[in-house]
C-alpha cells in the first residue's frame, strides 16, 4: 500500500476554472468529518498486512478545517492502519487560511508537507481565476510558511489570458525567491460547465492561447531546470529529496485507498470511486454502506495507463515491462506506433525506456494517446 487520499469537499468560494467536487456550505462539516472518520475504519481491511506511507488531504479546500478535524481524521488512519515511522503527511491550503496561527498549528501536529494553492502572485490573475486570496496574502503566507515547514509545494497556473512571458517569469522568479522545494505548475484549462466555460463563451475572458501556454511551459521548465530542479513529470518540479511520494505513488501505479465524496481508489487490479455528492455520501457512510463503484481493469486499460503516466514522467515507459507483463500484441503494437515519434524527435528509447524529448514534453499526452490501445478484451 503507498497512501490514503482523504478529500476535502467545502471551499469558500468557486474558482472559475475548478471542476473538482466541493461545496461552499460547511452546514454539513461535522457531519462530513464523522462520515470520513468512519469510511477510514469501514475499509481498513483493504490494507491489511499493508504499510501506509502517505496521507494526503485534498480538496476542495482542507485548510478551511479546524486542526482538530484534522488531527482527529489523521489519527483515525494511525489507529486502524499500519502507517511507517515517518510518512509523508500533506495538506492542501489556501494562501487565506494560512495565518501565522494556523500555519503554527499544522506544523505541532503530524502534518510535515504544505502544498500552497498560491496560482499567481498578480492581482488581476486571481480576480480572473476568482480566487479566494489576494496577492499580498500569497507572499506573506510563504514568508511566514517557510520559517515552519521545510517540505513546501506551491501550485501556478500557466497560459492565463493576456499574461505575457514577462509576467510569467516574475511569477516564477517571485515562487524562486521564497526559496520552495517543489512546484507543481498547470496550464490553464477550460473544463466543461465551470464559469470560466461560460465567461469565454460570452466573450467576457478570452480563450486561453495553446501556443502561449506551450512557451511558457519551456520557459518554467528551463528556468526551474537552471535552478536545481528536477522535471520529474509533466506538471512537477522538485528539488533533489523532495518528489512528492502522494503523487510518486500514482505514476508508479502504487496501491492508494480514496477516502470521502468523489475520492478515487486503486488496489493494483481495479479501480474505485465514491459518489460525488456529499448528503448522499453522508447517508451512506451513516448506514455502513460504502457508495464506491468499482471497475477491474482489463490488461488493456493498464496498459494505456502505463504508457500515459510512463511518458509523463522521468522513469518512462520500459519496453521490456510492456512486453513481460503484457504480452507480446502489446509491445509490437507499441513498436509500431512510437516509431513516427521516435522519427519526429519527439520520442527517444534509452537503455529499453521510452521517453519524452524535450520536444515531446509538452505533447506527451496526445503522444500517449495514439500509443492506447482499443481494448481487445
Amino acid at each position: 500500500m503507498s497512501g490514503i487520499y482523504i478529500h476535502i469537499p467545502f471551499c469558500k468560494q468557486a474558482c472559475h476554472y475548478c471542476d473538482f467536487h466541493f461545496s461552499t456550505s460547511l452546514k454539513k462539516k461535522d457531519e462530513m468529518i464523522l462520515a470520513l472518520a468512519k469510511e477510514i475504519v469501514l475499509r481498513k481491511n483493504e490494507a491489511k498486512n499493508e504499510t501506509i506511507e502517505t496521507i494526503y488531504f485534498g480538496g476542495g479546500t482542507p485548510s478551511i478545517l479546524p486542526i482538530e478535524d484534522i488531527k482527529f481524521l489523521i489519527d483515525e488512519v494511525y489507529k486502524n492502519y499500519k502507517v511507517i515511522e515517518n510518512p509523508e503527511i500533506t495538506v492542501e491550503a489556501n494562501p487565506d487560511d494560512l495565518t501565522e496561527k494556523r500555519i503554527i498549528e499544522l506544523s505541532k501536529n503530524k502534518v510535515n508537507r504544505l502544498s500552497i494553492g498560491i496560482q499567481s502572485f498578480f492581482e488581476d490573475d486571481l480576480k480572473l481565476m476568482n480566487r479566494a486570496h489576494n496577492a499580498s496574502e500569497a507572499e506573506k503566507c510563504l514568508e511566514i510558511a517557510t520559517k515552519y515547514f521545510d517540505n513546501i509545494s506551491l501550485d501556478l497556473i500557466y497560459g492565463v489570458p493576456n499574461m505575457s512571458n514577462e509576467k510569467w517569469k516574475q511569477n516564477i522568479e517571485k515562487t524562486l525567491s521564497f526559496g520552495i522545494p517543489h512546484i507543481s505548475s498547470y496550464a490553464l484549462t477550460v473544463e466543461p460547465k465551470t464559469a470560466l466555460e461560460k465567461f469565454i463563451k460570452k466573450g467576457i475572458i478570452n480563450q486561453p492561447d495553446d501556443e502561449v501556454a506551450q512557451e511558457h511551459f519551456h520557459i518554467l521548465v528551463e528556468t526551474l531546470q537552471e535552478n536545481g530542479f528536477i522535471h520529474y513529470e509533466l506538471s512537477n518540479f522538485g528539488k533533489e529529496n523532495y518528489f512528492s511520494k502522494n503523487n510518486s505513488s500514482y505514476w508508479l501505479g502504487k496501491k492508494y485507498i480514496g477516502i470521502g465524496p468523489s475520492a478515487h481508489s486503486y488496489d493494483g487490479e481495479n479501480r474505485g470511486w465514491n459518489i460525488s455528492n456529499n448528503s448522499l455520501y453522508i447517508k451512506s457512510i451513516q448506514e455502513n454502506k460504502l457508495p464506491i463503484e468499482t471497475e477491474k481493469l482489463t490488461v488493456t486499460d493498464r496498459y494505456n495507463e502505463y504508457i500515459m503516466t510512463g511518458l509523463r514522467t522521468i522513469w518512462g515507459v520500459s519496453l521490456i515491462k510492456v512486453e513481460t507483463e503484457f504480452g507480446k500484441t502489446y509491445i509490437d503494437y507499441l513498436n509500431q506506433q512510437m516509431r513516427r515519434f521516435l522519427e519526429d524527435g519527439l520520442l527517444i528509447v534509452q537503455d529499453g525506456i521510452l521517453k519524452t524529448t524535450k520536444k515531446g514534453k509538452f505533447l506527451c499526452d496526445g503522444i500517449a494517446s495514439d500509443l492506447f490501445l482499443l481494448n481487445l478484451e
